[in-house]
């Protein structure tokens, strides 16, 4: 990987917008690597399979010996350690899949994009040089989510406080998108990419 490319992380609340932010970065050419969407392949995985089955019974697995993603987290959103423990055997995993797919990036891209909604919680913000928190405020997510996802509120909640306040992500991040409703999304994310451009030389080579 040459010297000139780094790593931005892009994280975000349940409901902020992410995945439509990381859609904007991706018509730039920007590489992007959804974190999230990573980590739900190993559901499939039957070693990772195997490992939940024993931590949590195998009630948590489907009749064809994947994880039922239902199933874990109602188990793990009701209980702290037991989401520590699930993040903890993913994310190495993830790693390591997000370093090796960054290796075969092209050297002549500027940065790649690292996406994860837990990005402060679980550390990944040590594993990149900048980050991009996508903002919205607590009831402007909690509307949208029940719109989309039509589950009541009180689980909503209890997602949400399974991750870093909103505010805290917003005031340790590098650049910050606002997505309410009539601000210009992509305007903003352009104005963040012209940034990230001229930004490369500020990264030494021992981070690239």
């Amino acid at each position: 990987m040459g010297n000139l490319v780094y790593s931005v992380g892009l994280t975000g609340g349940i409901g902020c917008g992410k995945t439509t932010v990381l859609e904007v970065f991706k018509s730039l050419g920007i590489p992007c690597f959804n974190s999230d969407d990573e980590a739900k392949k190993y559901y499939d995985d039957a070693i990772f399979c195997q490992q939940v089955a024993e931590r949590f019974g195998h009630h948590v697995l489907r009749l064809d010996g994947s994880v039922d993603r239902k199933a874990i987290a109602a188990v793990v959103f009701n209980d702290p350690c037991e989401l520590h423990w699930l993040n903890s055997q993913l994310h190495p995993r993830v790693m390591t899949d997000f370093h090796e797919w960054k290796i075969r990036c092209n050297d002549n891209i500027p940065y790649v994009i690292l996406e994860s909604a837990i990005l402060y919680e679980s550390h990944l913000d040590k594993e990149v040089d900048f980050v991009v928190d996508v903002y919205l405020e607590k009831e402007e997510r909690l509307r949208r989510l029940e719109l989309r996802d039509h589950v009541s509120r009180d689980l909503l909640e209890a997602r949400m406080a399974n991750q870093m306040n909103e505010e805290e992500k917003r005031d340790r991040a590098d650049f910050v998108i606002h997505n309410y409703e009539g601000n210009p999304r992509r305007e903003q994310v352009l104005a963040i990419h012209r940034q990230l451009l001229g930004k490369r030389e500020a990264i030494s080579p021992e981070r690239s």
